[in-house]
């Protein structure tokens, strides 16, 4: 570490402090609503911003390669803590900024598998929010969840021809072989329920691969509801929403108003920042900063 102009300057190792990550995600957020955040990475001006904003703040002068790092640090974060969230019995507290485990058996079952994820129990991560917005990606399913999302689908399966069976009749109607009540669900004895296992991995296969398991299933159990189609943001919510933030002067609203009437995409990027952020994008939006 090296002194220059007033500044601590780093070059190697860099210990972030909560207001440098504050500087950072800042940047972060406002450049991942603009579309600045690819498959590829982040575009070039958005490191140079970064850079900026955290040594001018925090009177740190930084190098790409720390940004570069501190992003690995909280991809991985919410890598792992997205597929914890995923799960039934943990959530997470805003408040506390920590991981709420609500069935201890469930999380002793995880960890088993998910070693990686052990150190979450007790870890503490300011932002949340903003990490989950930037970096919240689809990431591959583990082993792990194929396992489970097949094992849970075995027994829907499993439950569905006991429930066939059940109400089956006990003797044949006599009204003729064209009103008998004849299951599809064979009797699941032990000599067939291994190939009705089977049959259900093959159909279901597309929901095994997926990520989040819970949520898969309940689009396939739903596949054939109608689905209702997002409705555009209406004017009179759009001035609402602006009316509400803080000393937005009256034609800076206006120019915003006409903004986000025009682009459903913008008004869902303001609504998912935080209320003390809201001006300061309205204001780049419009050209003022």
């Amino acid at each position: 570490m090296s002194v220059s102009n007033g500044k601590k300057k780093y070059r190697g190792y860099l210990t972030w402090t909560d207001d440098m990550d504050q500087a950072l995600l800042d940047v972060l957020v406002e450049h991942h609503n603009n579309g600045d955040h690819t498959a590829n990475g982040w575009k070039a001006h958005v490191y140079t911003k970064a850079v900026r904003n955290v040594r001018d703040k925090c009177n740190v002068d930084i190098t790409k390669d720390h940004v570069m790092s501190r992003c690995k640090t909280f991809d991985k974060h919410c890598n792992v803590l997205g597929r914890i969230l995923t799960h039934d019995g943990f959530e997470w507290d805003q408040d506390r900024n920590k991981l709420v485990i609500h069935n201890e058996d469930a999380w002793s079952r995880y960890i088993e598998k998910n070693k990686a994820a052990a150190c979450y129990q007790h870890k503490v991560i300011k932002n949340w929010d903003a990490i989950s917005l930037i970096f919240s990606r689809d990431h591959a399913a583990t082993s792990e969840d194929v396992s489970a999302g097949a094992e849970n689908g075995q027994e829907v399966a499993m439950k569905v021809a006991e429930d066939v069976r059940d109400r089956t009749p006990s003797s044949p109607s006599t009204s003729g072989p064209s009103s008998q009540y004849r299951p599809e669900a064979p009797m699941l004895n032990q000599s067939n329920k291994q190939s009705r296992v089977k049959r259900f991995k093959t159909k279901d296969a597309l929901f095994c691969m997926s990520g989040d398991i819970k949520n898969s299933f309940q689009i396939s159990m739903n596949s054939n509801e109608t689905q209702e189609e997002p409705k555009s943001a209406c004017p009179k919510e759009i001035f609402a929403s602006l009316q509400v933030i803080p000393n937005l002067a009256r034609d800076d609203l206006l120019r915003a108003y006409c903004i986000l009437t025009d682009s459903d995409r913008k008004f869902e990027c303001l609504m998912a920042l935080p209320m003390d952020m809201r001006k300061d994008w309205l204001l780049m939006e419009i050209g003022k900063k």
